[in-house]
């Protein structure tokens, strides 16, 4: 079998089953007495990479295998095939997941611990149900807790081929400025802005004109003085009201009483 066959072969074969496919996978699509080497399917798969320059495709090596996908920047075309939204995860589950795939295997107990908070059971659930997640054994404490890690689901969702193309933790910002950001985000703005953009208030003292602006302008002559009062520390202190015996603020017999 020549290698332009094979490479034919192999693409019909990715494109049928959508997913990926390991080496191993595509070696037992042929019979056990003609099954190239695994030498060969590589070579084919550099092939069909290199044939995919310049295309709306691309060939990708994931955790389970090699798969055909469109590529990343013809996303906003694609994506409006499919009228279903994609599945929005909470920063929980989202914080949780990442406390797995950098310090697995890790338990439950460990991952409250760096959070600070205690981890929803259903967190943990839609993560073993999503495949992301697994039990790979437990700890020997007393209670033995699971340990979890990732899978090759995750490697594959996330579009990676392994742990080591996780981005390292330096080039992850501080997650107190991520976190004080989503909040920003989601607490959105605070005054209604009209079509132009500008705020419903600003908007009401643009039309107050020249009568609001000498309004604060008075405002601001009259607290002048007593600025200007405290700074050289002249500040007239009123006096209570008067009684039939005044007596001097000085005044010694005032002082006793």
């Amino acid at each position: 079998m020549d290698q332009k066959q094979l490479v034919n072969i192999i693409e019909a074969a990715l494109l049928a089953t959508g997913g990926p496919l390991s080496i191993r996978e595509i070696m037992r699509l042929f019979p056990e007495d003609a099954q190239p080497e695994r030498s060969d399917i590589q070579q084919a798969l550099t092939a069909l990479a290199e044939a995919c320059a310049g295309r709306g495709i691309e060939l990708k090596e994931v955790g389970s295998g090699f798969r055909l996908q469109i590529r990343q920047e013809f996303a906003p075309w694609v994506s409006k095939l499919w009228e279903e939204r994609p599945p929005r995860y909470s920063r929980a589950l989202l914080e949780t997941l990442a406390l797995v795939a950098y310090r697995q295997p890790i338990t439950r107990a460990e991952i409250e611990e760096v959070r600070g908070v205690s981890v929803s059971s259903n967190i943990m659930k839609t993560l073993l149900d999503r495949g992301w997640v697994r039990v790979v054994g437990h700890r020997d404490v007393p209670g033995k807790p699971a340990l979890y890690a990732t899978t090759n689901e995750f490697l594959d969702y996330f579009n990676l081929k392994g742990l080591s193309d996780l981005p390292s933790l330096a080039e992850i910002r501080d997650i107190e400025s991520i976190n004080a950001e989503l909040d920003l985000d989601q607490a959105g703005p605070t005054q209604a802005e009209d079509e132009a953009g500008i705020p419903a208030q600003a908007a009401q003292d643009e039309e107050a004109g020249d009568s609001g602006a000498s309004g604060e302008a008075a405002r601001e002559e009259d607290e002048e003085e007593p600025r200007e009062a405290a700074a050289t520390g002249e500040v007239e202190v009123m006096a209570a009201p008067a009684d039939e015996n005044p007596v001097a603020i000085d005044d010694p017999r005032r002082a006793e009483s």
